[in-house]
């Protein structure tokens, strides 16, 4: 599905483009599943910022097939089931097609107890919400973890990585995602409509605030700021809006998280999936062809989950 020109969803095409051919280092793998992720949608909008010029194939999840091995690559063989998130700066070729072109540093094997349609709505996602809980905040064992838009893509893995780090998890949705977010293991579902969050915080440790805070939302750093303790961390994946001052008397720690592809961290995941500890809440499930009613769910910013594309395949 190639987008020609920069803009809505209803853009996107049907075409056929020439078969990738695998160079030193790299593989082709035939696409199963294609997952989809907000980012998609922000590049669909515009994508100049990461250097794409259209005509131009998004998509940046995989679960599929190695079809070609490149020249030096010794770890992977025709067949193999593997999963994995393309790159995005300046990578005209993403996975909303038959066939992708990938470095074989940065795919990892299939999680053998997964589906296609399951294991492609991971790598970017849960390898986000995986930096953000184990490489950047660092969760700790009888930590408490606030977690804002616990039933989003980003958020329902980081509601189980929390949890599987030995954390109490305190997570954000609306109303009717509340059930899901408990199933996915919080031990308290926060109704951000109703409630205010940051009080609520306060409330559940006794007034000295959260060890550590995830915003999957945005617009939510600048009011967990005092929600949160002294010396605590917080993380975001989306721009900070407003003031932030509020940080440098608690002596807290603010990181940006943006995803950096590499196989270790699909590896480390795929160890908390097999035992259970870890699975992808697959919403919905599409035909590639149908990648516009995809890109406008992306653009409401509503919805649980993941919504993945089955691509046809010869």
């Amino acid at each position: 599905m190639v987008l020609p020109r920069f803009g809505g969803p209803e853009l996107f095409e049907v075409r056929d483009v020439p078969a990738p051919t695998p160079g030193p280092g790299q593989l082709v793998v035939r696409v199963r599943v294609s997952g989809t992720n907000p980012v998609d949608a922000k590049l669909r909008h515009d994508g100049s910022w990461a250097g794409l010029k259209p005509p131009v194939v998004l998509g940046y999840d995989v679960s599929g097939v190695v079809e070609q091995v490149g020249p030096g690559v010794t770890d992977f063989k025709s067949g193999d089931e593997v999963f994995y998130t393309p790159e995005i700066f300046g990578n005209p070729h993403g996975s909303y097609a038959e066939l992708n072109l990938v470095s074989a540093s940065i795919v990892a094997r299939k999680p053998s107890s997964l589906s296609h349609e399951e294991a492609a709505a991971i790598p970017l996602a849960g390898g986000t919400a995986w930096d953000a809980l184990v490489r950047r905040l660092q969760v700790q064992v009888g930590e408490t973890v606030l977690i804002h838009g616990g039933a989003g893509g980003v958020g329902t893995f980081a509601v189980q990585i929390a949890k599987a780090a030995g954390a109490r998890v305190l997570a954000t949705s609306g109303p009717g995602n509340l059930e899901l977010l408990r199933e996915l293991g919080a031990d308290l579902a926060i109704d951000y409509r109703k409630e205010d969050v940051a009080q609520v915080a306060l409330r559940e440790t006794g007034g000295k605030g959260v060890d550590a805070v995830f915003d999957t939302v945005g617009s939510n750093i600048v009011p967990s700021i005092p929600a949160t303790r002294a010396f605590g961390r917080l993380a975001t994946i989306l721009d900070v809006k407003g003031d932030v001052s509020g940080m440098y008397p608690r002596n807290q720690t603010l990181h940006g998280v943006f995803l950096m592809r590499e196989r270790r961290r699909l590896e480390e995941m795929t160890a908390l999936i097999e035992r259970k500890q870890l699975r992808p809440v697959v919403d919905q499930v599409l035909p590639l062809e149908k990648v516009g009613d995809a890109h406008r769910r992306l653009d409401s910013g509503h919805g649980r989950g993941k919504v993945v594309l089955t691509v046809a395949s010869k």
